[in-house]
């Protein structure tokens, strides 16, 4: 009996390319950066299914140029922003995603991001690798606190609220703006705010919302203007919910205190993008779920995705469920 055709887009932790490989017939793309858009729609000719990363555009051509017996995307990531789901769902075709699996990961790492910017830590080592470190002195990398503040989170889905736990340890202030979770749940003390509310009153402000036509820019010039002097932004969503033009002006002149940000727009960041001259701003490479026992668990999960797709059943995690009506 002949195995399923499905093309990887790059190598995946082992614990679910091995589920792939025994199952399927594997075309596993094995360089370091993905794959082109020719490279893409060439590989895809033929194949049963189809597992992407964030950086896959999966629209209606490469559904296309797979052919009429593609039977399942499935996206290794939670955000799916990077699939056409009406496209996929108008050619009945099922896409998954691997929820859930990263939220204590990104919640961990946005808040070592909010600390490590607050605190000026990243600053203070590379304070200290360049030889500046002559003595201790009262006023030298001066940080903003913690305790009692007021962390501002722009989406309260299940990241937001682990977010708003951490920071009950913290004694701090929690505050969010969601509008489609306007009521926390009774384990977590939040009070729900208006987006102008939000970035008027908070210390912190941490993003945790998808990207959608409604927050592409939502932290714009306007938004910065709002915030205090003394605010730090962090971002571990989805680059493009900044406006780092916008950002990089905020910072060289002080008008926020500090921005650490996991996702940028582009991504990489080129070498030469002005926010990379800037002390106040930490930019690390998209990695607030890297840990080890996360990804294999995704990769686990967008396996049991694709291998349901490829038999007919109904996907463990579907984004798109009236596929199945």
């Amino acid at each position: 009996m002949n195995k399923p055709k499905v093309f990887v887009t790059r190598p995946v932790p082992d614990r679910g390319l091995d589920v792939i490989k025994n199952f399927c017939d594997a075309d596993v793309w094995t360089d370091e950066l993905p794959p082109s858009r020719e490279a893409l729609l060439e590989r895809v000719r033929g194949v049963e299914g189809i597992l992407s990363l964030l950086t896959d555009r999966i629209d209606g051509e490469v559904m296309d140029a797979a052919g009429p017996q593609l039977k399942v995307v499935s996206n290794q990531a939670v955000g799916f922003d990077n699939i056409d789901v009406a496209a996929a769902t108008q050619r009945g075709i099922p896409v998954g995603n691997t929820p859930d699996v990263l939220t204590d990961a990104t919640a961990d790492f946005a808040f070592a991001l909010m600390m490590a910017a607050g605190r000026r830590i990243v600053e203070g080592e590379r304070y200290v690798r360049a030889g500046k470190w002559k003595t201790w002195s009262p006023s030298l990398l001066l940080g903003v606190d913690f305790k009692g503040a007021t962390l501002g989170l722009v989406g309260f889905g299940r990241i937001g609220k682990a977010m708003a736990r951490r920071a009950a340890g913290f004694d701090m202030r929690v505050i969010y703006y969601d509008p489609l979770e306007t009521k926390p749940p009774a384990d977590v003390k939040a009070t729900h705010v208006d987006m102008e509310t939000l970035l008027e009153d908070s210390d912190f402000i941490s993003l945790h919302t998808p990207l959608t036509a409604d927050t592409r820019r939502l932290i714009d010039a306007a938004a910065l203007a709002k915030m205090k002097p003394t605010a730090v932004l962090v971002n571990t969503s989805r680059g493009p919910v900044v406006d780092l033009d916008a950002l990089y002006e905020a910072l060289k002149v002080k008008r926020i205190f500090a921005a650490a940000l996991d996702v940028t727009e582009p991504e990489p960041l080129p070498m030469d993008h002005p926010l990379l001259t800037l002390e106040n701003a930490l930019i690390v490479p998209h990695i607030a779920s890297a840990s080890k026992t996360t990804r294999d668990k995704m990769s686990w999960m967008a396996a049991q995705n694709l291998i349901a797709g490829l038999k007919g059943e109904h996907l463990p995690n579907c984004v798109n469920p009236q596929v199945y009506k």
